[in-house]
């Protein structure tokens, strides 16, 4: 195994355990919210808040898995109908228009967005955190995006004609 694909092995993984544990604590911050709530009454603050944040996270990160794996929702009833080349063709113009909107929209545009939050000092207003890392998932879903859409280019251009996609 290459450095590189040791490198990406390492980061999906990376990636898998960080949904994993956000989702695990989102699960545990909601039951505590609804025991607090109805058994305790006297709902937590701030359980509501995170359980906010961590969905956000946990279904952008979890999109980028969902990605990597091909695993997104596809309308596939023009592309069967299309020759293998022009099917390959539209194939590579999916994945550089989600190339595209990940580096522009996510990467840039999320980064601008952290970094401006950060800049202006706001809040979160239960947990206290400053909001920028909150919109930090939007840059690193975007960054996942595009290592995930080079890596299907790749393979794209790696196929015999004839091959469809795994």
């Amino acid at each position: 195994m290459s450095a590189v694909q040791s490198l990406r092995h390492g980061l999906v993984h990376a990636l898998k355990w960080i949904l994993i544990i956000s989702f695990s604590v989102l699960v545990v911050d909601v039951l505590w919210g609804v025991f607090s709530r109805y058994v305790l009454n006297a709902q937590s603050q701030w359980t509501e808040e995170l359980a906010i944040y961590l969905l956000v996270w946990v279904s952008l990160l979890g999109a980028a898995v969902t990605y990597e794996e091909n695993g997104h929702l596809g309308v596939d009833y023009f592309t069967g109908k299309m020759t293998p080349d022009a099917r390959k063709a539209a194939m590579v113009f999916s994945e550089v228009v989600v190339f595209c909107f990940s580096l522009f929209g996510l990467l840039i545009g999320g980064s601008i967005l952290v970094e401006r939050t950060l800049d202006a000092g706001q809040m979160t207003s239960s947990l206290g955190i400053p909001k920028g890392y909150v919109y930090l998932g939007v840059p690193i879903t975007g960054f996942f995006f595009m290592l995930f859409a080079v890596e299907h280019l790749v393979l794209l251009f790696q196929r015999k004609d004839g091959e469809e996609a795994a």
